[in-house]
């Protein structure tokens, strides 16, 4: 069995090979990486990646449940139709701030719905509001530990067919140490069992970035 390890040189080629970054996103993504917690940005490659399955969906409708600075819902953005929207859930005005920013700055403000508050309120709000069923993509990138709560309600939105995207599913490798026992690595290993176990759903965990868990629901 033949495996790449992803060195520098290597990610760099990846990166040159790939459609070049849109100036927006990189822009974003640049000032991200000044702040005190701009690791937790996802790199371009997994923007790519993301904006691939929505434009080969095709999406309408996407969720977000994470928003960070708005890398990811920036890229999906773009990726969607003139009357695509994105909703997105995040607790911090400051990081969303940022990202509110850079959405208006690229021209796609008018796509993106940002709700503030924890996001279990806000994905049970669009389940009791009816929406159960109506989105086509949705990105799973907040806290670890309440992962297998976001992979349900998130379940629920999405219409047959749709496809979950559950972000950092190898955690730096630190899943792989049966001595790490934090709540959030935990909350991590419990999503990937219930979507490899999940009758509901074809899953595939990828080594893509930090590892994302692609969950296409039946």
């Amino acid at each position: 069995m033949k495996r790449t390890a992803l060195t520098e040189p290597v990610w760099q080629y990846l990166t040159n090979v790939n459609r070049a970054e849109d100036p927006a996103l990189a822009a974003l993504r640049a000032v991200t990486a000044e702040l005190p917690a701009g690791g937790m940005q996802i790199p371009p490659d997994q923007g790519q990646f993301m904006q691939f399955l929505v434009r080969f969906l095709p999406a309408r409708r996407c969720l977000e449940v994470g928003c960070f600075t708005g890398y990811s819902s920036l890229a999906v953005a773009l990726a969607l139709p003139a009357d695509g929207r994105v909703v997105t859930c995040d607790v911090s005005k400051e990081w969303t701030d940022v990202a509110r920013a850079h959405w208006r700055q690229a021209g796609v403000a008018d796509k993106i719905e940002l709700k503030l508050g924890p996001a279990t309120d806000t994905l049970q709000a669009l389940i009791d509001d009816g929406q159960s069923g109506s989105f086509d993509f949705a990105f799973v990138d907040a806290d670890k530990d309440n992962y297998v709560n976001y992979y349900e309600m998130s379940l629920a939105l999405l219409r047959p067919g749709g496809l979950m995207l559950i972000d950092n599913v190898l955690w730096g490798g630190q899943v792989a140490d049966p001595a790490v026992r934090d709540a959030d690595t935990e909350g991590i290993r419990a999503v990937s069992r219930r979507a490899a176990a999940d009758a509901r759903v074809n899953a595939c965990l990828l080594a893509i970035a930090d590892g994302v868990h692609l969950c296409h629901k039946l």
